[in-house]
């Protein structure tokens, strides 16, 4: 039998992972040669080793330590995982538009990796909660960042785990950057192949959700069903009209999205995790005024050092320093996990009750609705309504925008996406926790009462068509 050679070995490196088993990633074969590696031990990926991947539900979830570095390395190798999977049938589609499939997969790769690039401390919390008075989002510091931070690197890739490019292609990281960003307008300037690719990194099942579901769910110890990934890509394939799915893989979406849904329901927006999240709205705003100077994308060199860990570290020293003594006592109650508010009454929204136009009701409106129900001698009581949306699935299978998949059936030779309205009949729209928080619990049951009361009332007060 022939012996390997040295060479097979040479350009490529593992790193071990609980949800993948091992992740493969390219390294130099020469002196100077750019590769995953550069890309991976940059600044601006390593920073994400200190960025928690689940904000405030590590705190209801002693085991859910793990970071944005390591659901990162997940995703690119989903993503690559993926492009070689459906390469074959792209190339069918697309011709000689279609690049090598190295290229492809490599592209894809570097997506998978950089996609969560822009995060600050408490995820999207951070995004609602501070990156909006600048009209930003994560997404739109991850572009630039890969334009203007990593754009030489990506650039000077030239092979993936599989092989070389071919001949004269280069990557670009406006290609990289685009697909990012969720609600991106269209841009016609962007290659076609890049445009059949877009529902793997922002559609419904994708990279990015299929890493996030089984590690979230490993991490926090939490069962949420089977996820069959190999399944769902085996049977994913490129038709003409774009991304589209095999019948024979419809029960592993469908698993998949009952799966996002409980963990939505049981992790994410636990009834702990909320509450935290209403005692950081308190206090986030003056605390960043305090920590950071302004626009991110005005101050991109201390945006690189502020994480999870630098925040923390900083207020925790507050109270040793005897510094912001408001602040520091707030903080102090969360970094001890003294949990401030109290769940008095919780419901999820009917499906009936959101068609209605209940969801778009603000929370700030239904508090003073119940307050206004309110006995007199409970006018002073505090307390706060929280409503945590989720979209387990797409409203419309026909308008899906970008992110639109289709169906094959083989017994009919048809690909369409008039039968996803079938697959999604028995998976909501829209799902809306409604949930009244107290600081004690001696008015649970006044509070659920009223609530209950009002929200029986709430549907004539909207207004609008929705």
């Amino acid at each position: 039998m022939p012996q390997a050679t040295q060479s097979e070995y040479e350009g490529t490196a593992l790193v071990a992972d609980p949800i993948h088993r091992y992740i493969q990633f390219t390294v130099p074969r020469t002196k100077g040669e750019i590769t995953e590696k550069d890309i991976i031990d940059s600044p601006w990926v390593q920073r994400l080793r200190y960025i928690y991947q689940l904000q405030s539900a590590r705190w209801v979830y002693p085991s859910a330590e793990h970071s944005r570095f390591q659901h990162s390395l997940g995703a690119m190798h989903l993503a690559g995982e993926f492009a070689r999977h459906l390469y074959p049938s792209l190339s069918r589609v697309l011709g000689d538009d279609c690049p090598s499939a190295p290229f492809i997969e490599e592209t894809m790769r570097i997506t998978g990796l950089l996609h969560d690039l822009g995060h600050g401390p408490f995820g999207h919390f951070f995004d609602d909660n501070f990156l909006c008075t600048y009209n930003l989002t994560h997404e739109d510091l991850g572009q630039f960042i890969i334009r203007e931070r990593l754009g030489e690197l990506i650039r000077q890739i030239r092979r993936s785990p599989s092989g070389p490019f071919a001949p004269g292609e280069e990557m670009n990281p406006d290609d990289i950057a685009f697909p990012i960003k969720k609600d991106a307008a269209e841009d016609l300037s962007r290659p076609r192949w890049l445009k059949f690719l877009q529902p793997l990194t922002s559609g419904i099942f994708t990279f990015d959700n299929l890493d996030y579901v089984s590690r979230d769910s490993y991490m926090c110890g939490v069962a949420v069903g089977p996820i069959d990934r190999e399944r769902l890509i085996h049977y994913t394939f490129f038709s003409p009209q774009g991304l589209t799915l095999h019948k024979a893989g419809n029960a592993a979406l469908t698993m998949f999205l009952n799966a996002r849904l409980y963990l939505y329901t049981n992790v994410y927006y636990h009834r702990t995790t909320r509450a935290i999240d209403l005692h950081l709205r308190e206090i986030f705003p003056e605390t960043m005024r305090l920590v950071f100077a302004g626009n991110p994308l005005d101050h991109m060199a201390e945006y690189l050092r502020l994480t999870d860990w630098s925040l923390l570290e900083e207020v925790s020293s507050w109270r040793h320093r005897g510094e912001n003594h408001a602040l520091a006592q707030e903080w102090g109650r969360i970094l001890d996990r003294d949990i401030k508010w109290k769940m008095a009454y919780d419901r999820t929204l009917s499906l009936n009750e959101l068609r209605f136009g209940m969801a778009l009701i603000q929370d700030t409106d239904w508090e003073r609705r119940i307050r206004s129900a309110l006995p007199p001698s409970a006018e002073n009581l505090v307390f706060r309504v929280d409503m945590a949306t989720q979209d387990p699935r797409p409203e419309s299978p026909f308008a899906m925008g970008k992110k639109q998949i289709y169906l094959y059936d083989p017994s009919t030779g048809s690909i369409t996406k008039e039968s996803l309205a079938e697959l999604f009949e028995f998976i909501p729209s829209k799902v809306v926790q409604f949930r009244v928080f107290a600081l004690d619990h001696e008015n649970d049951q006044m509070l659920a009462r009223v609530a209950e009361e009002t929200l029986k009332g709430g549907s004539s007060a909207v207004k609008t068509s929705v």
